[in-house]
């Protein structure tokens, strides 16, 4: 598996901690923040590939808000949502804000990993579908380009 950037999200201190360090062991490169203020600092100074995000936090932003903001900063990042028995809807909401996916409290690793794989893919796919259209419009208009201030 490529090397990708991961940030989780979560309010609960011991399950963050744990599942920062077993992506740690797994060579995956894994941050751990405890709200949704906290993810958006960061979002706005580091770009990251896949986001593990709890949607039930307390404070003044929940994980759906923090998804709202988050994909205006890093349109492109997949966000992948926890969320416990009680929120289904919740999580339907955060498909159509454009989540990734969303699993059910507690997660399995072996679950979580490949659902990582999967999102990073499809920002990778993306990423690479943006570049081949800037090449392509390169292509048609270099001294466009070269005249641009």
């Amino acid at each position: 598996m490529d090397q990708f950037r991961t940030l989780v999200v979560d309010d609960e201190e011991d399950f963050l901690v744990t599942l920062v360090n077993r992506l740690k062991k797994r060579d995956i490169d894994a941050a751990g923040v405890k709200s949704g203020e906290e993810a958006l600092d960061l979002v706005k100074k580091k770009l990251y590939d896949v986001i593990i995000m709890d949607i039930k936090m307390p404070g003044g932003m929940d994980g759906i808000e923090a998804l709202r903001e988050i994909k205006k900063i890093q349109p492109l990042v997949e966000v992948i949502l926890l969320t416990g028995h009680g929120s289904v809807e919740s999580s339907i909401e955060g498909m159509k804000l454009g989540a990734f996916d969303y699993l059910m409290k507690p997660i399995k690793l072996e679950e979580l990993i490949p659902k990582m794989a999967e999102a990073f893919e499809k920002k990778n796919s993306h990423e690479q579908k943006i570049r081949t259209a800037r090449i392509k419009e390169l292509m048609r208009s270099p001294l466009r380009v070269l005249n641009e201030p």
